[in-house]
């Protein structure tokens, strides 16, 4: 009996194995983020989306899980030839998303592996048909022929291709010696040229103050000569009115000597040659050539011309205080006079 219950308590556990197994086999949870392939008897059936399913016992199984997620890998470096035959070393990074997981899991073998020696080829025949400054000046489009060729390349395995970043490209040391001279000779280059550049925007600058300061000299100068013509023609003005005036009032005065003449006043006429007579006398004195002169002279004459010439002014003014005639000066030995 002990041997019977024996026999039967490990039929029960395995049959209880069984069950746990075909359980197992026929019930799957597929994680967010995740697809599953399903195989029936070897052959690709069906893709389990996340979420429960229930398999057919023994007959399905799931062949591939595959991550839906966008995924990031590293692109190992590599030695890169340009076309002008320098040697770089290059390596990056790609971002991918797998969006259908038959293709993933069915069109290509080893899908991770297959990206990256795809997009390493492909940096070799971008890379390698520019030169070394385009290599290093225009990574954008580095990535981005990059990006075209890869992604249509992977397009018949489900996968999409988001980025390809290239991190870094390393020259020769030699090569990075002979840049760091161009560079410091094409620098030393732009600072002479500016250094040029300011002293000849400095010269026209001088240049054009100086223009500027002539002109104003110039401006200064016919201003000057403006005014002082100006200047010129008051004094001639004034002057010519001043001669008038003079003119006018000699005029006036020969008017009045002419009238008492005509009256008979003696008077008059003795002002009239004794005014002639000292003019006479001021012009002989003035002259630049008379050194001394001897000359009668009649005094006496002068005196009686010069007190009728008091006697006019007088009577002009209200006449003598006491109303009588005027005595005529006594007379006097003419003395000579020397000239001035």
């Amino acid at each position: 009996m002990d041997g019977i219950f024996g026999g039967f308590e490990v039929f029960g556990l395995a049959l209880l194995a069984l069950v746990v197994w075909v359980l197992w086999s026929t019930i799957k949870i597929v994680p967010q983020g995740y697809n599953y392939t399903v195989e029936n008897l070897g052959r690709y059936t069906r893709t389990l989306s996340p979420g429960m399913h229930i398999l057919i016992p023994v007959l399905e199984r799931v062949a591939h899980q595959m991550n839906m997620k966008e995924q990031v890998m590293d692109i190992p470096s590599q030695d890169v030839i340009t076309r002008d035959n320098a040697m770089v070393r290059v390596d990056g990074v790609a971002f991918f998303q797998i969006l259908n997981a038959a293709k993933s899991a069915y069109e290509v073998d080893a899908l991770e592996h297959s990206i990256i020696n795809l997009t390493m080829t492909n940096i070799r025949t971008v890379m390698g048909s520019m030169d070394l400054d385009e290599l290093l000046s225009n990574r954008d489009q580095i990535n981005a022929r990059l990006l075209h060729v890869v992604d249509a390349a992977t397009e018949a395995w489900g996968v999409k291709v988001t980025r390809i970043e290239i991190k870094d490209i390393a020259p020769p040391r030699d090569l990075i010696d002979s840049m760091a001279r161009q560079m410091k000779a094409e620098r030393e280059k732009r600072a002479q040229i500016l250094e040029s550049e300011g002293l000849r925007q400095a010269a026209i600058l001088k240049a054009e103050g100086e223009k500027q300061a002539s002109i104003l000299s110039a401006e200064g100068d016919k201003q000057a000569v403006v005014l002082e013509a100006e200047g010129r023609r008051e004094a001639a003005f004034r002057d010519a009115e001043a001669r008038e005036r003079a003119a006018e009032a000699e005029a006036k005065a020969t008017a009045m000597v002419s009238q008492a003449i005509a009256e008979g006043n003696v008077q008059a006429i003795n002002y009239f040659v004794a005014n002639n007579y000292v003019k006479a006398l001021e012009r002989l004195a003035a002259a630049p050539n008379q050194k001394v002169i001897m000359m009668p002279l009649e005094a006496s004459s002068l005196i009686g011309s010069l007190a009728g010439l008091a006697q006019i002014t007088g009577e002009a003014f209200g006449g003598p205080s006491d109303g009588g005639p005027t005595r005529p000066a006594p007379k006097r030995p003419r003395p000579s006079v020397p000239s001035a």
